[in-house]
């Protein structure tokens, strides 16, 4: 009997260990977004003020676009080739010779693969960054320095990169788009004898200026996801250096779920509105 009623006992508060930490779970979770709302809220009413750093807006440009570029160019290359090459295997099985190969590398990089690649490779080079250096300021109390100095941390860090990557991704997924689609026209023209004339007129005869608007707007709500995560996981960081690198890799690991979980809702939201 007494071992049945240790059993019982054990068992409930397995229980109610478990029912504690999913309320933590949640509650902690809740905060965290009530602290991303705030931080967010505070960021742009600073830029609709006009209290902008031009000096330090135009260095984070610098560095989330120009800085950026390269591994942009050469990713969006190579995954057009890559398309080209895969959409002309296929065609080829089913029609014994490579159909639609401009048509489906313009349709795939304008809608999906240039926005998505390019938010995800600035996640990991822009947003790991952006967590990691506040993330170092955080635990190395320089964010308290600051406000002991009266300089809000959001104003002096936040605001520049919240403009930078607003409007530095979707010039950068303009790029990617042009650079992929070319990349498949280098490979069509050497793989599959397809004239560049020929592959052109394939890749821009069907899509219209909505099919470049569905990837481009969708560029900016990606941006939004990348500097708001990053700057609040940086301005959260917790726990030494140690903790700067949980946050980093939780800032980059968020940051992408998000985007492929957006990607769907507002693809979804632009077919809708006919914007496709």
């Amino acid at each position: 009997m007494k071992i049945v009623i240790r059993k019982i006992l054990k068992f409930e508060r397995l229980a109610e260990k478990i029912s504690y930490t999913s309320v933590g779970a949640v509650f902690l979770s809740l905060e965290g977004l009530g602290k991303a709302f705030e931080m967010t809220k505070e960021a742009i009413e600073n830029i609709f003020k006009g209290i902008i750093s031009t000096k330090d807006a135009i260095t984070q440009m610098v560095e989330v676009g120009w800085k950026s570029l390269p591994i942009i160019l050469l990713t969006s290359f190579f995954m057009g080739m890559i398309l080209s090459l895969q959409v002309g295997l296929a065609t080829s099985n089913m029609f014994n010779e490579p159909v639609y190969v401009g048509t489906i590398t313009g349709f795939a990089m304008a809608i999906e693969l240039g926005p998505v690649l390019t938010a995800i490779l600035i996640t990991g080079r822009v947003g790991s960054a952006i967590t990691a250096e506040i993330g170092t300021m955080k635990v190395t109390e320089q964010l308290d320095a600051l406000y002991t100095l009266g300089t809000d941390p959001v104003k002096y860090l936040a605001v520049p990169r919240f403009l930078s990557c607003f409007f530095m991704l979707p010039i950068l997924t303009v790029i990617s788009n042009i650079v992929g689609i070319y990349g498949g026209m280098i490979l069509s023209t050497n793989t599959w004898a397809i004239s560049s004339n020929a592959f052109w007129a394939e890749a821009l005869g069907f899509m219209t200026i909505c099919t470049f608007l569905h990837g481009f707007i969708k560029s900016f709500f990606f941006a939004l996801i990348i500097v708001i995560v990053a700057c609040h996981k940086g301005f959260n960081t917790k726990g030494g250096a140690e903790g700067v690198g949980k946050a980093t890799t939780s800032s980059v690991m968020t940051s992408i779920v998000f985007i492929l979980i957006a990607d769907y809702f507002l693809t979804a939201l632009l077919v809708t509105l006919g914007i496709k």
